[in-house]
């Protein structure tokens, strides 16, 4: 009977289809970018994609932020993140250079930032505020949602400082750093070191509390906000343009200076430099 023969039909198994075959690429990260891949450390990744991603994908797939990369090598030739991967490509993928010069090969970024200006999340307050005595211009609040800092760091070119990597995912932000380091000085002392800064340090130029740069002022000007003692012992001040703050060189200042001058002293301990051979 007809009912028979469907039933029947129906108790026969189709063939599977074949799976479809992955293409496959061989990926190396080099130097600090190793601290966002699980180990070991330093070696050949096979990363396996349908169709034609594009390795800014593939890149952020394994877990490392754009904003970390600066040269991304394709089969030997350098290329921007919009590149499509193709099956049985070698890429190597760099961090910003420290002692080599790139700038003839083509960036994945229209240019890098000649001049470092910083944000700063929610995080890294202390960071925020060595910087800014340093004297480099460095945006901080203690309520920047990310969606802040984010456009912060797109609208005046910015990079980012931040402690979750997350943020650094983020597509508008084409500059930044996860910093490793949890003790603030530490932290400022990574950061002087990667984006090599040492050479660019000019001490108390800014205020502390908003970042304003801060210029000499004279004494008559300012003599009434100040203490009875401080007006008696001290007369060479400053004052920030943007809060009015004002700053004189009291008993604190020697220790600062002293501060300053261990940052900028090159490490002693052989762990403390940066692993370029990973």
């Amino acid at each position: 009977p007809p009912a028979a023969i469907r039933a029947m039909e129906h108790s026969i198994s189709r063939p599977e289809a074949a799976p479809t075959r992955r293409n496959t690429a061989v990926f190396r990260f080099y130097a600090e970018l190793n601290d966002f891949l699980p180990p070991p450390v330093g070696v050949e990744r096979v990363y396996r994609f349908n169709g034609n991603p594009a390795v800014k994908d593939a890149i952020e797939a394994q877990g490392v932020p754009h904003a970390e990369v600066e040269l991304i090598l394709v089969e030997g030739r350098s290329v921007g993140f919009g590149h499509r991967l193709a099956d049985g490509y070698r890429v190597a993928v760099y961090p910003v250079f420290e002692s080599f010069d790139v700038a003839g090969l083509v960036r994945v970024r229209p240019a890098p930032l000649r001049r470092s200006r910083f944000v700063v999340d929610v995080n890294l307050g202390k960071l925020a505020r060595w910087l800014r005595l340093l004297g480099f211009d460095t945006l901080y609040r203690n309520d920047y949602a990310d969606a802040e800092v984010v456009r912060i760091a797109a609208e005046e070119g910015r990079i980012v400082l931040t402690r979750d990597r997350r943020l650094l995912h983020h597509a508008a932000v084409t500059h930044g750093y996860w910093v490793r380091a949890v003790e603030s000085q530490a932290q400022v002392a990574e950061v002087l070191r990667r984006f090599q800064l040492e050479g660019a340090v000019a001490p108390f130029r800014r205020c502390l509390g908003c970042n304003g740069l801060i210029h000499p002022v004279a004494k008559e000007a300012v003599q009434g906000r100040l203490e009875p003692k401080t007006r008696r012992y001290y007369d060479e001040f400053h004052q920030c343009e943007g809060c009015g703050k004002v700053y004189w060189r009291g008993p604190h200042y020697a220790r600062l200076e002293n501060m300053v001058s261990r940052l900028l002293a090159p490490p002693t301990d052989p762990s403390d430099a940066t692993e370029a051979s990973r």
